[in-house]
């Protein structure tokens, strides 16, 4: 379940402070709006900017604030290991130096096996770079992103600034709503596995013409696998999940599907305006929309099951020269009135209970659900001697992340069970590890008044996420604000 999605604020971005950070977003700025005035320019001379003093500093920072810093490569290094063995400045200086000298060489990526969520069983491939690698991975990211979010379509969410989740639902909330019913619920097999490098790279060399900095990204493709086993893999396809520079190479690939579903909403397409729109439903054509949020996508199709089928086969094609295939097992056709899984929500297209009206609702999907009492349960065991505090300070902690992240669902009646739920495993808890009665636990939680007293550990308590108000997220459309575009204005 993605985790970028922060309450629906609608702001802009923090100010760059001034020193190396003010430096690199005048920098992005610049490329930014260079970018946007020539679609067909390719960029060279970028080299210099990537091994620049101030990219690298805001690199090594956004590196160390990860969550992975702790984490170390092959080199069993981490984060705290560069600041207290050698030292940031050190660091920087020597790295900066092998790159401006052409001797820095990536180390292959250590392989490390996690469960996906949902219970299936599967495994997910991530791939952990060196702190050297991740920083360089940083600044090349910080050069290039600029540069290819200005050729990214408006329809892809997924690992972009300003960009979340919830705008990615709210967008199939909205279509679904003006008749587009009929959903291509897609799933892509391996995206980030089997992703070829050749296609890649030639998306990569529409924009960039610096023979330094395509050396640098395709040595990064090919660096290689460190296996849990502790034997060597070449990397032939592929970007390895947990790159800091793979999100975006992924988006540059995957950008060839956003364009051929998108072409006919340019100026001047078949679905450009609202009344060609019209005129092609009268004639019996299909209209289309597709929301990606990285190798997570759905297309809209207002039409028929159809138009539906054949829009299939023709992602499949679009895929095919980039090494990607659809799922045949989770790859499937769905009326919006069946509902889908989407990001961890369900959609779906129903009659609203009373009435004889039907609307497009946004519910809490199972497997997060199943997810989040697994987390809850395996904190709460009966027999657990952990600490209270501990205890309620995690549940705090991911209960209310998870609680942010569906609080624009239909989701009033879904926190209020998981409190009860909650609650009620951490009183069998207590009862177990204190031997209580029922009689003991009122006599320690019921006021005088008979209102019940919140589980506390000292100051701290068990907070309710039935309290995080439920709200309908603000569809934005084409007005996200650009972090560039900002800072220019």
């Amino acid at each position: 379940m993605p985790k970028d999605a922060p309450v629906n604020t609608g702001a802009a971005p923090e100010p760059a402070s001034m020193g190396p950070r003010r430096r690199v977003s005048e920098m992005q700025a610049k490329l930014h709006r260079w970018a946007v005035a020539d679609p067909g320019r390719r960029f060279d001379d970028l080299f210099n900017l990537v091994h620049d003093p101030a990219t690298l500093i805001v690199a090594f920072d956004r590196v160390a604030g990860n969550q992975g810093a702790r984490t170390a490569g092959v080199d069993g290094l981490s984060v705290a290991d560069v600041e207290e063995r050698i030292g940031v400045p050190g660091f920087l200086d020597d790295l900066r130096g092998q790159l401006k000298a052409g001797t820095f060489r990536p180390l292959p990526v250590r392989e490390k096996k996690i469960p996906k969520p949902g219970g299936s069983g599967k495994v997910r491939r991530l791939g952990i770079p060196v702190v050297a690698d991740r920083v360089v991975q940083a600044a090349l990211k910080l050069v290039l992103e600029p540069l290819f979010e200005a050729d990214f379509k408006p329809v892809s969410y997924g690992f972009r600034p300003n960009r979340r989740a919830q705008d990615a639902v709210a967008e199939i909330h909205f279509f679904g709503t003006c008749g587009y019913r009929w959903v291509l619920d897609a799933d892509i097999q391996a995206c980030f596995d089997e992703i070829e490098h050749a296609a890649l790279m030639d998306r990569v060399r529409e924009r960039i013409k610096d023979k330094r900095v395509l050396a640098l990204v395709k040595a990064f493709l090919r660096a290689g696998v460190l296996t849990e086993l502790g034997e060597l893999q070449d990397s032939h396809t592929g970007t390895p999940q947990g790159g800091v520079i793979s999100p975006l190479l992924a988006n540059i690939a995957l950008a060839v599907l956003d364009e051929h579903l998108q072409r006919g909403w340019e100026p001047g397409g078949v679905m450009s305006t609202q009344g060609r729109r019209r005129r092609r439903r009268d004639r019996g054509l299909p209209n289309w929309r597709v929301v990606r949020y990285a190798d997570d996508f759905v297309v809209l199709v207002h039409g028929t099951e159809q138009d539906t089928e054949v829009l299939r086969e023709e992602v499949a094609q679009v895929l095919r020269p980039i090494g990607l295939r659809l799922s045949p097992a989770k790859t499937r056709v769905v009326h919006m009135s069946e509902g889908f899984d989407f990001l961890g929500f369900h959609i779906q297209w129903r009659r609203k209970r009373g009435t004889s009206k039907w609307h497009v609702y946004t519910f809490v999907a199972q497997r997060p659900l199943r997810s989040l009492k697994t987390k809850i349960r395996a904190l709460t065991h009966k027999t657990s001697q952990q600490d209270l505090g501990y205890v309620l300070t995690r549940l705090n902690m991911f209960m209310h992340g998870w609680a942010n992240y569906f609080r624009h669902a239909v989701a009033k009646n879904t926190f209020g069970m998981l409190d009860n739920f909650t609650w009620w495993r951490l009183i069998r808890m207590l009862r177990e590890r204190h031997h209580w009665t029922w009689s003991d636990v009122r006599r320690r939680f019921v006021t005088a008044s008979g209102q019940w007293r919140p589980i506390t550990a000292g100051e701290i308590e068990l907070r309710k996420i039935s309290a995080i108000p439920v709200t309908r997220y603000r569809y934005r459309s084409t007005a996200i604000p650009n972090p560039w575009n900002l800072q220019q204005a």
